[in-house]
C-alpha cells in the first residue's frame, strides 16, 4: 500500500473509480479542473499499481473543505478511507486550517461512522443537497 499525492496523469482512473463509487459521480472535467486549483489537495492510495482510494481536500484561509474520498468496494472496512482522510487532516492542519468541514449523505453510515472516527461532529443538514434530492449532514472537526 503506497500513499501519495495525485498527479494529473491519475485522473482517469480516479474519474473511473469515482464513476465505480458514486450514483453522482464527478465528471472527468470537474476533477481535472479541481486538481488544477491551487487551493486543492489530493492523495491517492495504490496497491498492485491500481488506484483504490483517493481524496482531495480544498484549502481557504482558516476553513478547508474536504471535497473528495472515495474506496473501492473491495478494499473498503481496512483502513484504507482512514488513512486518505487522516493524510488530508494532516495537509490542512499543516496549511494553517482550524476546521474543516464536510458534506456527507444521510443514507451513508460506513462514511459517517469513518468521519466521527477522525474526530467529525454533525452540525445540521442540508435538505435536497445532492441532485437526487437526497439530504447531506454538514460536519465539522476543529483542530486544537
Amino acid at each position: 500500500m503506497s500513499l501519495r499525492s495525485w498527479t494529473m496523469e491519475d485522473i482517469d482512473a480516479i474519474a473511473a473509480l469515482e464513476a465505480e463509487c458514486f450514483s453522482d459521480p464527478w465528471s472527468r472535467r470537474l476533477l481535472a479542473q479541481t486538481f488544477l486549483s491551487e487551493r486543492f489537495y489530493g492523495v491517492l492510495m495504490e496497491e498492485n499499481a491500481a488506484i483504490v482510494a483517493y481524496g482531495g481536500i480544498a484549502m481557504g484561509f482558516e476553513e478547508a473543505e474536504l471535497e473528495l474520498v472515495a474506496v473501492s468496494e473491495m478494499y473498503r472496512r481496512c483502513g484504507r478511507g482512514r488513512a486518505i482522510v487522516e493524510a488530508l487532516l494532516e495537509h490542512a492542519e499543516k496549511m494553517g486550517a482550524k476546521r474543516v468541514f464536510l458534506e456527507v449523505r444521510v443514507s451513508n453510515a460506513s462514511a459517517q461512522m469513518l468521519y466521527l472516527g477522525c474526530g467529525f461532529v454533525g452540525l445540521y443538514c442540508r435538505t435536497r443537497y445532492y441532485p437526487d434530492g437526497e439530504d447531506a449532514i454538514v460536519m465539522v472537526k476543529e483542530f486544537a
